[in-house]
């Protein structure tokens, strides 16, 4: 799960012509460590409710990788 995470967040960062990231853990944060801004949170909320259709805000606001990857494996 955590490498089709960090294929959802690589395409984001090359769609917005940004370095991709080699690895992806679960401490990331995703403003802080990954980059993402608001719009990029919003692409990856879209993505993956479109993929995996989960409401990723269920549990509450997000920060991290791996309370992305929490909601996804439920």
């Amino acid at each position: 799960m955590l490498n089709e995470l960090l294929e959802l967040i690589n395409s984001i960062l090359h769609d917005s012509n940004r370095k991709l990231l080699p690895v992806l853990s679960e401490q990331m944060s995703l403003r802080d460590d990954v980059g993402f801004d608001s719009l990029d949170l919003a692409k990856l909320i879209v993505i993956i409710e479109d993929k995996y259709n989960i409401d990723i805000f269920m549990d509450g606001v997000i920060d991290n990788v791996g309370e992305v990857l929490a909601i996804l494996k439920k």
